[in-house]
């Protein structure tokens, strides 16, 4: 299958587990580009995917060209951000999705400052307790409250990685949790400020948006396995 048949399978899937599940909200696609050439991004950009999510600041200022013909395009920043790497990133990206301690955010919200500008950001959340991976621990609440209070970021969300395992209900459960801490968080917060459920890769999101995520990050099930 080409993009655009793979594109409307996807969309499909997502549809289907939303109806079973009574979700009916939109639900964003964001092509995970990292190692992929800069015209993948172009040929996402004509089958209507406007995201795309890059991991490494390196490759993204060696592969980055040109975005004029893509107005709409929307550059997410889905990986380990180091603290030194914040001024890039920001040069490069529009949003950054995984941001994982207080100091990183304040360390993108005093950039941001100096650009004035406000930076939307997802905190990344370890729903899975894995210790290889980064993220806030979900009892953190005071933590994850201290970021939203930050000035010249905007905390629209959470995001999380679905654990590693063949275990559809130990990834289940992960998503629930991510789902329930974030109204929890804003029950705490006193306003409706996070809106954003960034959970689900290619081979779970499905579940995900079960479990009523807003944005899947997508790469091998749009372009198939790296060589």
């Amino acid at each position: 299958m080409n993009l655009k048949e793979k594109l409307y399978q996807i969309r499909n899937n997502i549809l289907f587990a939303q109806e079973t599940h009574g979700f009916d909200h939109s639900v964003e696609i964001v092509a995970v580009t990292k190692t992929r050439p800069f015209n993948y991004i172009k040929e996402c950009y004509k089958a209507h995917i406007f995201a795309i999510g890059e991991n490494r600041i390196q490759e993204a200022v060696e592969k980055f060209q040109p975005f004029s013909d893509m107005p709409k395009l929307i550059k997410r920043f889905i990986g380990h951000l180091q603290s030194n790497k914040v001024n890039k990133c920001l040069d490069l990206f529009d949003a950054v999705d995984s941001v994982d301690s207080i100091k990183l955010a304040r360390k993108i919200s005093n950039r941001a400052a100096s650009l004035g500008k406000t930076v939307p950001v997802l905190l990344e959340v370890n729903t899975s307790r894995e210790p290889q991976k980064g993220g806030f621990n979900p009892d953190m609440v005071d933590e994850m409250l201290s970021c939203i209070n930050e000035k010249n970021i905007e905390v629209n969300g959470l995001m999380t990685v679905g654990p590693n395992t063949g275990d559809k209900e130990k990834i289940r459960q992960s998503f629930i949790e991510l789902r329930e801490l974030s109204h929890y968080l804003n029950q705490q917060y006193g306003e409706n400020r996070l809106k954003e459920l960034s959970m689900g890769m290619s081979g779970d999101y499905k579940l995900a948006v079960e479990e009523g995520s807003t944005i899947v990050r997508l790469g091998t099930a749009l372009f198939g396995h790296r060589e």
